[in-house]
């Protein structure tokens, strides 16, 4: 049976969130801040599209509330704390009052691996400390709360801390190898990466498969390969048969470098990435 889901934020990733549930046969609403975006979910074939401010309540009466599916992958209108805090924890907010008199629904909010200060190259899951973290993650941290204050025994509320993204259209060290830029930081932290769209399959599975769950929870989502960032452009250059960039190594104290692990989104859940490997994706985009 045809499943309705609402998504809010289509932006990398939200668009081709959308683009996957329309090939399910499901029902496609999408909400974004972007007028040239809303023309594009259109001509996808998105069945009501709806612009706005998401922080703001205009937007409440122009879409249904009655969804099986609601997912908030919004990302901050602007790089700055005040953007953060417009975007994450006041958008969440006004999503909860828009869902205040709905009863049924399963809820997706993407959140980000930032909210982990580690910088000591350990492991870290969904049980870390997220002490001295920074503001802008803190924000996402309170962003969480909110979502996760909605659970109940029909309302399952699941949040997904995502590792960096990459995939189609954001290659940016491949784009540095090619031009033999130099890369600022240091060639030995950790990239924690997901690609684009192991992203939007880890969104489906918790989907589908939340109503099975006692309540919902929180999920990292990562390749868990934690290539050191030389080891990846190393092997860009070689791929591509040109010299190795050289980085910086100028960064600040406490810049997070840590490995984020996403078994227990794979227990629980069953997902796991088709792009295991940097090295599967890259060969894919250059190969493009």
């Amino acid at each position: 049976m045809s499943k309705k889901i609402t998504i809010l934020g289509c932006g990398y990733l939200g668009k081709k969130l959308a683009s996957s549930c329309l090939s399910l046969g499901w029902e496609v609403s999408a909400f974004t801040r972007n007028e040239d975006t809303a023309s594009g979910l259109s001509q996808l074939g998105v069945q009501h599209v709806v612009t706005g401010k998401l922080e703001e309540s205009g937007w409440h009466e122009k879409m249904d509330r009655e969804q099986d599916y609601i997912v908030n992958c919004v990302g901050a209108s602007a790089p700055s704390l005040e953007g953060y805090k417009q975007s994450y924890l006041q958008g969440m907010e006004s999503i909860r009052d828009w869902l205040s008199l709905q009863r049924d629904f399963t809820f997706v909010f993407t959140s980000s691996t930032s909210v982990y200060p580690q910088s000591q190259g350990e492991v870290v899951d969904e049980a870390s400390s997220h002490e001295s973290v920074s503001e802008r993650g803190q924000v996402l941290l309170e962003a969480e709360k909110v979502c996760m204050s909605q659970n109940n025994e029909n309302r399952k509320c699941f949040v997904l801390r995502l590792a960096g993204l990459y995939g189609p259209g954001r290659h940016l060290l491949i784009d540095k190898v090619k031009n033999g830029e130099s890369l600022k930081g240091r060639g030995d932290r950790i990239l924690n990466l997901t690609h684009r769209d192991d992203a939007v399959n880890a969104i489906l599975e918790v989907l589908r498969n939340g109503h099975r769950l006692p309540q919902g929870n929180i999920y990292n989502v990562s390749d868990n390969e934690w290539a050191k960032r030389r080891e990846i452009v190393e092997w860009i250059a070689g791929q591509l048969s040109l010299e190795i960039p050289a980085f910086d190594n100028l960064e600040r104290n406490g810049t997070p470098n840590r490995k984020v692990s996403s078994q227990l989104i794979r227990q629980e859940i069953g997902w796991a990435p088709f792009y295991s490997s940097f090295k599967v994706a890259y060969q894919e985009m250059l190969a493009s």
